[in-house]
């Protein structure tokens, strides 16, 4: 963790140095972006989901930031420094002010820690972020000190994840209040303009920023939804970068002289989930004649195994992903910290996954509903349908109910689907998160599995958890991710798909600079000088 400490003590880097970078911008300069998926909502404590968090970095600021190699560098906190193995001193950036002018103090990050536990019904909490805090001690206005329950390396990487907002703008704030905007005062580098739901979001420069102007007065974010579309307004002028270029059109557009296509490894994995709610019955899953099955299948190691070697990866990437994605059987692309070299994708087998069905008890197969997204993520509902060909071959006949993802959404957070397509970028970098998140035990008192869709619970991953997150020696550390990796490979809670690439692509002119985590942000975009 000593790497991440040193960095910490580093000025505030790329960003400063890419606004010092376009001297003599016009006076009236106005950046669109295309995203490919809605802003579901304003209140950076609500949901944790990448168009959210995307959106929060231009209004808010955290005490951590992650650059777009998701490296750990100081933000609102100018220094991090672990004084103990329990505790953590953070010296707060002075001079900082929220838009309407109040000064920025220890008091902002207390309220802050103390409103993202009490968010009511978020389907994506992030209170596990601050799950390790026992007490935060004020030492003085711009001094912190945060008490934790046992040794926790992670703290620094933890602290990027959560927006700190203002006491005097957020008290007694809800969802609504931030989407309205009285509650959305930020230290961000961009104000809140306008928020139309489903529609866009349009954001104006805070001339006073504490880290520099930015070049752009004002930046338009627009929901684009349809993937076509989105290469469209590119093409005719009407956004300056889109995001989740359409794999059939990323050649196109590499050939194309006015466009630029910038591309990096993803952080992003995407799967399929299967319920662990229910013993018993489920209405989507029924053998041949449509009877439901008395007890849930999912939950026979056998059967979870079938289907994943029943997949054919290889193929997802080149005929579905036409290459922008890698077969995968882990959470982290290659070279993350915690990726397991040793964990491959299994061989696609289908014969061998009818036996192991026929082992199960299930010879003859059964039915099932697949339910997907058709709008989140790249080729999510083809992805989806090329998995439902390929299921019901083994004889486990699919069938696939696709829906926009704000349909999804809060199904998926009612448990109602047995079997769904889903997907997460461990936008720590580290493999901690995805642990902490979508395989830990959905637990409110210990703040685990905050993400947790399928319910999954098995105490040697959340021992894992536990135990890593609690060493402090880097190598160390990363020998119990690596272990837990090859575990949840063995056990299959989840069936690994693939692994995304991230492409944009954006007019001539522009020099943007790529995120792991996906996320499309004006302060990463500049004028070409």
């Amino acid at each position: 963790m000593s790497g991440v400490v040193t960095r910490c003590r580093q000025a505030l880097g790329l960003a400063m140095a890419l606004a010092a970078a376009a001297p003599g911008i016009a006076a009236a300069q106005v950046l669109t972006i295309g995203n490919a998926s809605v802003v579901t909502t304003i209140d950076p404590h609500y949901h944790n989901l990448g168009p959210n968090n995307a959106l929060a970095m231009h209004i808010f600021d955290t005490l951590i930031w992650r650059d777009a190699r998701a490296r750990a560098h100081p933000m609102l906190a100018e220094s991090i420094t672990a004084v103990s193995d329990r505790v953590w001193e953070l010296k707060l950036r002075r001079g900082v002010t929220w838009h309407d002018g109040r000064p920025f103090t220890a008091d902002d990050v207390v309220f802050t820690f103390e409103r993202v536990p009490q968010v009511q019904n978020s389907p994506g909490s992030f209170i596990g972020f601050l799950r390790a805090i026992e007490r935060v001690e004020v030492v003085d206005p711009h001094t912190i000190r945060l008490h934790t329950h046992q040794p926790h390396p992670l703290m620094p990487l933890d602290l990027a994840s959560v927006s700190i907002i203002a006491r005097h703008a957020a008290t007694g704030a809800g969802t609504e209040d931030f989407n309205a905007g009285r509650a959305a005062i930020g230290t961000g580098p961009y104000r809140l303009g306008t928020y139309r739901s489903g529609d866009r979001v349009e954001l104006l420069r805070n001339d006073s920023y504490w880290g520099g102007r930015e070049p752009w007065e004002r930046v338009n974010v627009r929901f684009l939804l349809n993937d076509g579309a989105r290469t469209a307004a590119l093409l005719a002028g009407d956004v300056d970068l889109i995001e989740q270029i359409p794999t059939t059109d990323l050649e196109r557009l590499r050939r194309e002289p006015r466009i630029v296509v910038t591309s990096i490894p993803s952080l992003r994995t995407t799967f399929m989930l299967t319920d662990y709610s229910r013993t018993g019955p489920h209405p989507s899953v029924t053998d041949n004649a449509g009877v439901p099955l008395p007890r849930n299948p999912f939950l026979d190691l056998r059967v979870r195994r079938a289907l994943s070697m029943a997949i054919n990866r290889e193929a997802l990437v080149e005929r579905v992903m036409d290459g922008a994605a890698q077969a995968t059987a882990q959470w982290l692309p290659e070279g993350a910290f915690g990726f397991n070299p040793d964990v491959r994708p299994p061989a696609f087998d289908p014969e061998g996954a009818k036996r192991l069905l026929a082992e199960a008890g299930f010879p003859e197969g059964f039915r099932i509903s697949l339910y997907t997204p058709n709008d989140r993520w790249p080729n999510d509902g083809r992805i989806s349908q090329a998995v439902a060909q390929m299921w019901t071959r083994i004889g486990v006949r699919t069938s696939i109910d696709a829906m926009p993802f704000s349909a999804f959404v809060p199904r998926r957070t009612r448990l109602d689907f047995a079997v769904q397509l889903g997907a997460w970028g461990s936008s720590t970098g580290e493999a901690s998160n995805f642990l902490l998140s979508i395989v830990g035990t959905y637990d409110r008192q210990r703040l685990t599995g905050a993400a947790n869709m399928s319910r999954y619970s098995d105490p040697r991953m959340d021992e894992y958890l536990v135990r890593g997150a609690a060493t402090m020696d880097d190598e160390a550390r990363e020998a119990i991710w690596r272990e837990a990796v090859a575990y949840y490979a063995e056990q299959v809670p989840l069936i690994q798909l693939v692994q995304y690439v991230n492409n944009w692509a954006h007019r001539r002119g522009l020099v943007h600079d790529p995120r792991m985590d996906e996320r499309s942000i004006a302060m990463g975009i500049r004028p070409q000088r």
